[in-house]
């Protein structure tokens, strides 16, 4: 017979509600800084937020992916930009939303954990360890043709291909990719606004050498370029679309720097948008003038095409070598900021239990996570030096196409649980706007490969095993009910 005095046992809650579990927006801003061992520190603005933004999202794809993209759209790349710029957008209105209501530093992984529940929200950080971590390695590995171009015209010497691309590419190991890693972790652990106040001198220096480029090259520009102007149709359009959308992926940075900034609530919206705008403009305006300086069938295999428009149109390597150098320190922010990115994500799934405790440890001294730091740098460097760019993007752009559903999705159900919740920023004709830009996102899924479905098929299916063997019994709301 049982003691009438024991404690009766606790029933163990049901799998569905273990899954489905949520964590309170109070709580979550309440957490706001804190990590293990000391606190992140609010020393970002406005501009230094949106020169964040600008600095993950413009160069990669007009100094990089442009030369992927033109053998698919030809001269229609211009509106590939549009059209991945568009998605970008509808999205971008949701990111704005949450990012004032919910200003913290996991971004759309901590807005699935408010309204979609914990393994939504595990399978959303899933994808933005596949966004950032490994958009970080994709243009670490441009980085590398632009640093042979600007050595070739300066000092006459390149690095040899063995050293200078991966495997799979003519190289052994990418070295190049791994030193630009390793050069912005090295200022990412000197703290969050040393790190930002070198951004926006990169952000300067990389929008005054895509200008150049325009002024430079639209004196090459012929008409005859232009036609046709859609050879391989609206379905090359929007396979370059898809892959473009790549060069969009970091607009969102701002929203992960939620913990650094002084006003979060006013100036996350503000600095999304504005940098958004910037970035889509330079975009539509550089590719216009190169598909027109240059015939689109000689844009293929080029990952340093801007370079080599400015020499062919002039016809002197100086404009071509100060562009190269233009180009390398604009590939540098996005690295830097987008892998700062990636480190803020992780340090807030690991305050919540779901990875390690290492990635929440922060500094006392710095206010920097800085094992975190170390970590997914080497990790990132590492891929840059081993695997093909090609590859890499499209592996980003279906992991991006992916949280940014879920945050459209969570725009819809915040605006239902939490409707009288205070918001800084409203997705104007909300629900409709947060639904075209779900459909967006999932159309442009359906662009890309079977190989890249495959990929991220191999890498949802390793997350989904992570969780249910470490996240979801190690998770703080899980040890909260025991």
């Amino acid at each position: 017979m049982l003691d009438q005095g024991a404690a009766m046992p606790t029933a163990e809650p049901r799998l569905s509600s273990r899954l489905m579990r949520r964590k309170p927006v109070e709580l979550l801003v309440a957490e706001g800084g804190q990590g293990e061992g000391g606190k992140l520190r609010r020393s970002l603005g406005m501009w230094q937020l949106t020169m964040i933004s600008i600095g993950a999202t413009l160069g990669t794809g007009i100094f990089v992916v442009l030369g992927e993209a033109v053998p698919d759209a030809g001269p229609a790349v211009i509106v590939s930009f549009a059209i991945a710029g568009l998605t970008a957008l509808f999205s971008a209105l949701s990111y704005a939303e949450l990012a004032g209501t919910i200003p913290v530093s996991g971004s759309s992984y901590s807005y699935a954990y408010a309204t979609l529940g914990e393994l939504v929200a595990w399978v959303c950080g899933w994808c933005l360890i596949l966004e950032y971590g490994v958009s970080v390695a994709a243009v670490a590995v441009g980085w590398g043709q632009y640093l042979n171009e600007l050595l070739d015209g300066t000092l006459g010497v390149t690095i040899p291909d063995a050293l200078a691309a991966p495997p799979g590419d003519g190289g052994l190991f990418n070295l190049p990719a791994l030193l630009v890693v390793l050069l912005a972790m090295a200022f990412l652990l000197g703290g969050a606004k040393e790190s930002a106040r070198a951004n926006t001198i990169m952000v300067g220096v990389k929008i005054a050498a895509l200008v150049l480029f325009c002024a430079v090259a639209f004196t090459g520009i012929r008409a005859g370029n232009y036609t046709p102007f859609m050879p391989l149709g609206m379905a090359g359009v929007s396979a370059a679309g898809a892959t473009l959308f790549f060069s969009y992926i970091g607009f969102d940075a701002a929203s992960t720097a939620g913990e650094e900034a002084k006003n979060p609530q006013r100036d996350l919206p503000r600095a999304i948008m504005l940098s958004l705008v910037i970035v889509t403009a330079l975009y539509c305006l550089v590719a216009a003038v190169a598909v027109g300086a240059l015939p689109w069938k000689r844009f293929a295999g080029s990952e340093a095409a801007l370079a080599g428009i400015m020499k062919d149109v002039t016809g002197q390597s100086f404009w071509a070598v100060l562009l190269a150098a233009g180009a390398v320190v604009a590939i540098a922010s996005v690295v830097l900021t987008v892998l700062y990115g990636q480190t803020r994500i992780l340090f807030a799934m690991s305050r919540d239990g779901l990875v390690p405790k290492v990635f929440s440890r922060v500094h006392p001294g710095s206010g920097v996570p800085r094992a975190n730091t170390v970590i997914v740098s080497l990790f990132c460097g590492v891929l840059a030096a081993a695997i093909p760019l090609g590859q890499l993007a499209d592996a980003t752009s279906i992991g991006t196409l992916f949280a940014f559903a879920l945050v459209n999705i969570a725009v819809i159900v915040l605006r239902r649980t939490r409707p009288t919740m205070e918001r800084t920023f409203r997705v104007p004709l909300a629900p409709l706007f947060p639904l075209v830009g779900l459909g967006l996102c999932l159309w442009m899924m359906g662009s890309l490969d079977r190989v890249t479905w495959m990929v991220f098929g191999v890498w949802m299916a390793v997350g989904l095993v992570l969780y249910f063997a470490y996240g979801m019994r190690r998770s703080r709301l899980a040890t909260a009910e025991k």
